[in-house]
């Protein structure tokens, strides 16, 4: 005689769910998100940058504690700190391992690179674009890294002709091409909006190395492949 099936046995029927979920307890999550406003705390230079700037416009006669400039000292702090953080890079890492060997010789430009740097006498922004140029001898770089390197010299007080210049001798120590030319063409507001006041005024540098400087037919090939030169584009 055989046993009679018991529906509610739930070993024999598969049907059967169980009355209650079993008692997990759900992934614990914070009350609350990190604090990252107050990171700057940290920092006695950002911290000692704010009191300048409070100072700064308390002299010219501000109300500082009023909404629009409650937190400019701040702002204008980290803004520095941004503008001015190529002293603290390392070109050395950005570059990494982004140079391959390659046996061409033939010219390469990158084009328009956008420059953003401020005048180290007026603390007023230049900006415009920055062109490049080299000639490989047995090794080329990733493009990428050209623009990289650019900004690290063009975030830091500046004038246009030492800037062209270091690109073009840190460009010739990495790559050791046969050659190397940076052209910057740039507008300065120290000259626009203060000063002789000429809104239409441009400035245009160039650094010439190796076979750039020492052989006019490739320097005339170069400025014809750039074209447009003193078109002033903004």
């Amino acid at each position: 005689m055989t046993s009679p099936k018991h529906p509610t046995d739930s070993h024999s029927n598969p049907d059967h769910k169980p009355d209650h979920k079993p008692d997990h307890k759900p992934d614990h999550k914070p009350d609350h998100k990190p604090d990252h406003k107050n990171d700057h705390k940290n920092d006695p230079k950002l911290e000692q940058m704010k009191k300048n700037t409070r100072s700064t416009l308390e002299l010219l006669g501000e109300d500082v504690e009023r909404e629009g400039l409650k937190d400019t000292p701040k702002r204008h702090a980290k803004a520095m700190q941004f503008l001015t953080s190529g002293y603290d890079k390392d070109i050395d890492a950005i570059v990494g391992k982004a140079l391959f060997k390659e046996k061409s010789n033939e010219m390469v430009i990158v084009r328009d690179i956008e420059i953003f740097s401020l005048c180290e006498h007026h603390l007023l922004p230049f900006y415009g674009k920055c062109h490049v140029a080299y000639i490989p001898d047995g090794k080329v770089i990733g493009l990428s890294k050209i623009p990289r390197i650019v900004d690290v010299y063009a975030r830091r007080l500046q004038v246009q002709e030492r800037l062209t210049t270091q690109i073009s001798a840190k460009l010739m120590e990495v790559l050791q091409p046969l050659g190397v030319a940076v052209i910057i063409e740039a507008f300065h507001l120290c000259m626009m909006m203060r000063g002789v006041e000429k809104q239409n005024s441009y400035t245009i540098t160039s650094s010439m190395q190796g076979s750039f400087r020492d052989n006019a037919i490739t320097r005339q090939e170069l400025l014809a492949l750039l074209g447009g030169l003193g078109q002033g584009r903004r």
